[in-house]
């Protein structure tokens, strides 16, 4: 669809849709698990309730929406693909659509630097980031500066990352001794390659590189591409109303061209979400709540990499544990998104207690 956008600072169609992720508020739910991979996003979808339809929304930029109940309580599932820059949209665009406190696990796959087997699953208590440094020349070398930047480390939230290690450890099958390590230390990068070590054909000055890390930074366990970006802006937003420019006249393009089921008759209804304001009392004003659990796949000491029945099972058991904190993780009614206009909007008259917890 070809929409006008109303605002070039945070670009949103006329009927309220975010700029990449195409959604608009009663869309998403408070309660937010997200991927990179659309697979494990669908196989966790599989797990929902059978009522309220479950509602799914792909955009035109490569993301996936899926909200529906888990035990009747609303969720969502977002697949964002890989790295800082969708994280920043996840994050950002679900928030303007988002009434309330706002809580996401991130559920993904990551390399281990330590000797724990393939399989295993890691809850990074905090991450640092790691990231190439663009000033330095990468051809000819600069003994004297860096090729590689360390952040400081950023928390999870203490509540929300307590509640996900006892959720995995209640629906850990029998028969699957993983490992679950709930305290390491994660380090997200902004590459693949070169600030995670590896060598290609690219002159990247890393071959010490994961030794320095590992040297620098305390039970540095794990690596990947994500998780320290959403706990960064998770405890950067503050929960206040900011003052934007709006264009004049607004901007002709086509910011979404969503493919999409379950969505509401009233499409062309604007959907607005509204913050509090700088004077407000600040216990009242919403949080985001962020959390991690990874995935070992691949091993860099050993080299290993897990097997796809591996993979098959760890991804049900962790998509199940991870639903299971979020359901369970209490939440004020006051504190949530209104049922009324929403895609979970059906399962009020069902259970209308249920609907707002």
């Amino acid at each position: 669809m070809k929409d006008r956008i109303q605002d070039a600072n945070f670009p949103k169609t006329e009927d309220g849709r975010v700029y990449h992720l195409g959604i608009r508020a009663g869309e998403v739910a408070n309660r937010i698990i997200t991927v990179g991979s659309i697979s494990r996003a669908e196989g966790i979808a599989k797990m929902l309730d059978a009522s309220p339809k479950i509602f799914s929304l792909y955009s035109e930029r490569g993301f996936l929406t899926i909200t529906g109940c888990y035990k009747s309580i609303p969720v969502s599932i977002v697949c964002i693909g890989m790295g800082a820059p969708n994280a920043d949209f996840f994050i950002r665009e679900v928030r303007e659509c988002l009434s309330g406190d706002m809580l996401v696990i991130r559920l993904g796959s990551c390399g281990c630097l330590t000797d724990l087997p393939v399989g295993s699953l890691v809850l990074p208590a905090s991450s640092v980031a790691c990231t190439r440094n663009v000033d330095f020349d990468f051809a000819s070398c600069d003994p004297w500066d860096v090729p590689y930047r360390l952040s400081k480390p950023v928390s999870a939230d203490p509540d929300l990352h307590e509640a996900l290690r006892d959720a995995l450890d209640a629906t850990r099958p029998p028969s699957l001794k993983n490992l679950i390590v709930p305290n390491a230390v994660n380090a997200s990068t902004d590459s693949f390659y070169s600030s995670q070590g590896r060598q290609t054909s690219f002159q990247d000055h890393n071959a010490s590189l994961i030794d320095h890390l590992k040297a620098a930074v305390p039970g540095l366990t794990t690596l990947e591409m994500e998780t320290f970006w959403i706990f960064h802006l998770a405890a950067s937003w503050r929960g206040v109303k900011t003052s934007s420019s709006a264009v004049n006249p607004p901007l002709a393009t086509v910011p979404v061209v969503p493919a999409f089921s379950g969505i509401p008759s009233r499409t062309r209804e604007k959907a607005e979400v509204l913050l509090s304001s700088l004077d407000e009392d600040t216990s009242s004003r919403p949080v985001i709540r962020a959390a991690a659990a990874q995935m070992v796949f691949a091993s860099r000491s050993s080299q290993a990499f897990i097997g796809p029945e591996q993979v098959t099972e760890l991804e049900k058991w962790s998509g199940r544990g991870v639903l299971e904190a979020l359901s369970k993780f209490d939440v004020t009614p006051e504190r949530l998104h209104p049922v009324s206009g929403s895609v979970w909007e059906s399962m009020e008259h069902s259970n209308p207690v249920k609907a707002l917890l």
